[in-house]
């Protein structure tokens, strides 16, 4: 059945000021959908991948289509409407007892009375972002997304448990994060590289735990912008939009987003240590130290990204910890490298306020509100990757039977 909402947009009233001042009007608010089963053979097969370590292809190929599916169907309905372009894309998903749902959201925008109003570009960010966009001398093209499902698995995690028994950075733990999470960021690319585009920008990263394992995903804007020149890189960004006009202003272009990851244990001795620390309250030392190694050479990394790519300077660099259980602890940093090219600029001097001013919700459902923050991260981290600890306790116990069971054949012989 056609959409009949003409008059329904999902932009606010900043957006529709930014958009007027584009020459450019609101349009209707457009949404597509896919449920999804992983049915009894992917679900088999995803159960085999999470216990071998690294990506579950099966997950990270059902969550793509699924969301592929529904951003196809809203574009489809965008169509229908003529716009010229989709504004504010962007991905939900619900669990319908144990069928998901994806959904796609985004609104329509419209050339001026009496002009073309063919479909010409989708894009992540908000109308005030894209203001921002349009401003810095960025061509939005496509809206591109990248996953990827991954575990730590249970072969990698029986390795990484005797490893862990020494205190410092777990190598094979450092390999499947850092391979899994550069692996969304390669996807993004290769969508932008589909479009003719020779950038991605506006990404934003999210890390969420998804049927039994780990799914990183990345969202952005497959655009254009001239002072790339005839490189056949993809330049990669996860300023927002803002903050990218700002350095545009400053004659500074992102090159690439950098990434760096380390994973460390405490070790079995340092463990014990840091326990009876605690128990004495004050400065845990041990901690102390295992936490800033891990920051250090995870910003190390990002450091060494950056030269790689004869960037400048990175800036708007994000740290997360991420407590993996059995004392092992995740450090990720993230940020955008950057180089001043000479002749960048801005189109204007200044953004509007109306550019910059967020929204203040005025719905606030308390269902949907509940805080899932680091504390929420921690324990999904925790249920499904399992602490290497159990694996080692389970082998320990398994030692145990086995002698038994060689001492009573020895015995009855």
């Amino acid at each position: 059945m056609p959409p009949n909402h003409r008059r329904v947009t999902g932009l606010s009233g900043n957006e529709v000021y930014c958009l007027n001042k584009l020459g450019l009007r609101a349009g209707q608010l457009c949404v597509g959908n896919s449920v999804v089963a992983i049915g009894l053979a992917g679900g088999l097969g995803a159960g085999l991948s999470t216990l071998g370590g690294g990506e579950v292809t099966q997950i990270t190929q059902l969550v793509h289509s699924g969301r592929m599916n529904a951003f196809n169907r809203m574009m489809d309905e965008a169509k229908t409407y003529g716009g010229a372009g989709v504004t504010g894309v962007s991905f939900d998903m619900i669990n319908h007892g144990g069928n998901l749902e994806f959904i796609t959201i985004g609104s329509t925008i419209h050339a001026p009375e009496g002009s073309p109003d063919a479909m010409q570009f989708s894009t992540a960010a908000d109308a005030q972002e894209l203001y921002c966009q349009l401003d810095a001398e960025f061509q939005p093209l496509h809206f591109v997304f990248g996953n990827v499902a991954y575990s730590i698995g249970l072969g990698n995690s029986v390795a990484g448990a005797f490893t862990q028994l020494a205190r410092g950075e777990v190598a094979q733990y450092t390999q499947i994060f850092d391979t899994t999470r550069h692996l969304a960021l390669t996807r993004i690319m290769d969508g932008a590289r589909q479009y003719g585009a020779n950038a991605v920008i506006g990404i934003q990263t999210t890390i969420t735990s998804l049927l039994g394992a780990q799914e990183m995903m990345m969202v952005g804007t497959a655009s254009k912008h001239a002072g790339y020149g005839a490189s056949d890189q993809i330049a990669t960004s996860d300023m927002t939009n803002e903050e990218m006009w700002n350095m545009i202003n400053l004659g500074y272009l992102p090159l690439r987003l950098v990434m760096g990851v380390s994973v460390y244990s405490l070790g079995l001795k340092g463990g014990i240590l840091s326990s009876l620390q605690s128990l004495g309250g004050g400065e845990v030392q041990g901690l102390t130290e295992l936490l800033y190694e891990a920051r250090e050479k995870a910003l190390a990394r990002i450091e060494q990204d950056a030269d790689r790519f004869g960037a400048d300077e990175v800036i708007g660099v994000k740290t997360r910890v991420y407590d993996l259980g059995g004392g092992l602890v995740e450090f990720l940093a993230i940020g955008t490298a950057v180089k001043k090219i000479a002749g960048v600029k801005t189109k204007s001097d200044t953004l509007p306020p109306q550019a910059i001013i967020q929204d203040r919700e005025t719905f606030v459902d308390s269902f949907t509100t509940t805080n899932v923050g680091s504390g929420a991260r921690k324990e999904s981290a925790r249920r499904t990757q399992g602490g290497p600890i159990s694996i080692v306790i389970f082998l320990f116990f398994i030692v145990f039977y086995l002698f038994r069971i060689f001492s009573l054949s020895h015995i009855l012989h």
